[in-house]
This record gives C-alpha cells, structure tokens and sequence, in this order.
C-alpha cells in the first residue's frame, strides 16, 4: 500500500482542527502519516493534538508563516507522497483519501482533484465549486492552477525541485505548483472528484491589501517563470466565474 504524508500547519487553531482531525480520522484509508506543524500557538491547540491518535509526529515552536512551516512537515515526512490538509480544512468523504491512493497506485509524479469553497460555519453549505479539468500545458500560461489543497506530489520531486519559496507571503503555493508543472515539465493526473472542503476565508482575500499583494506576488511569480502577466492575470480571474455559476 502506498504511504502519504498529510502535513497540517496550525496556529491557535483551536476552533478548526477538531473537525479537520476527525475528518481524516474517519478516512477508509488508514496507510498514511499526519504531520502537524504548529507555530507556538497560544490556545489550547496543542492539546487537541497531544489527544489525537492519529497524529504520527508533531513539532511546536515560532516559524516565519504557514509556509514555512509545511517547508518543515515536508523535511518530517517519510512518505511516498505528499498531501497538505490546513487546519481548518476537511476531506469531502470518507473515502476522498480512499479515491486518491488508488489513482496513485499508477504511480503518477502528482495528481489533483476538484475542491469546493464552504461556508465557514456550516462545511454543508457551498459557495464556489472548484472543477480544475484535465491536465493541458498551455493552460498554464493563463494562470491556471490547480486547486492547491487537493494537488499530491512525490516527495523525491519536492528534494528535486525544491519547496516553498519564503520570498513570497501569499503566493508561494502559486509559485511552487508554476515551477513543478511550468518550468520542471511535472504531468500531474487528475482526479475529477470534490476531495477536500476548505473553508472561505483564506489569506490572500482577506483584504484590499492582501489582494494586491496577492496580484504583486503573481506577477512576480509569472516574470520569473516566462509567463505573459496580463494573459496570466486575466485567465487567472475568469476561471473563477464557472466556479460560482455551477451553483446557480
């Protein structure tokens, strides 16, 4: 059976990560390891997850963001792949984890799924559907993206290519996925299935700033990797609106 490594970064994540625990708990398949990187949380976050059984190995102490600390959980991990699961993030099933080892079983570089946006309070209630599509290259040259919780690659390519750039505060997913799939020619495979529920209310939305840091960092993401800005950044933005039209 194939091992994957779930790396789950927390802070005073109290609130969340009960339900994101239980979540993966739950799952059918039982052939992975959960990481948990916690930025010195002040609640009683680390206590949630000295009471898990499920937690393989943990470490608590003041990093520089959440990137950072996956950076960390990916240097822990042992496993064949690599998964990220945000503390206030769930699996959509109970087999969702189920779905993605038998795709992996291929033994693809990396795979991706479908995602769906929830309501904050109520994980019952959608407000975007996420429907990535399959693969295609030139794609990426519209700022497309797959949906970062759900993207799965082997932990041999993330020594290869490297991890999080800590330069970028909000887009360092964004940068890592363009330099895996863009710039280092990563197939990935995809799996039309909803596998993880995320919460509304990520960083990169959270204000007019972080907004424009958000577009700053893209456009330096998209310099860096060749990658034409304004086709970039207007692809980027259009392939939300399916998105919120499915649910209509």
């Amino acid at each position: 059976m194939i091992k994957i490594s779930i790396i789950t970064a927390t802070w005073n994540s109290a609130e969340t990560l009960p339900a994101t625990l239980e979540s993966i708990a739950s799952q059918t398949y039982s052939n992975f390891e959960l990481i948990i990187v916690d930025g010195g949380s002040t609640d009683n976050t680390m206590d949630i997850v000295h009471s898990s059984s499920i937690v393989s190995r943990w470490v608590s102490e003041p990093d520089k963001g959440i990137y950072d600390a996956l950076n960390k959980g990916i240097a822990m991990a042992q496993g064949e792949y690599i998964s990220f699961m945000h503390s206030d993030d769930i699996y959509a099933a109970r087999n969702s984890l189920e779905l993605v080892c038998k795709m992996l079983e291929s033994d693809p570089d990396a795979i991706y799924a479908d995602l769906q946006y929830v309501s904050k309070l109520d994980t019952d209630i959608v407000v975007r559907h996420w429907k990535s599509g399959e693969f295609n290259f030139n794609k990426l040259k519209w700022g497309w993206m797959p949906p970062h919780p759900t993207f799965i690659m082997k932990r041999v390519l993330y020594k290869k290519f490297g991890c999080f750039d800590l330069s970028y505060k909000i887009a360092a997913d964004y940068d890592s996925v363009v330099r895996y799939l863009y710039v280092n020619k990563v197939k990935p495979s995809y799996l039309p299935e909803v596998i993880v529920k995320m919460r509304v209310g990520g960083a990169s939305n959270r204000s007019l700033a972080n907004i424009l840091q958000k577009s700053k960092e893209d456009f330096l993401v998209m310099r860096s990797a060749g990658i034409f800005f304004l086709v970039g950044m207007l692809g980027k933005n259009l392939s939300k609106i399916p998105q919120f039209m499915r649910l209509m």
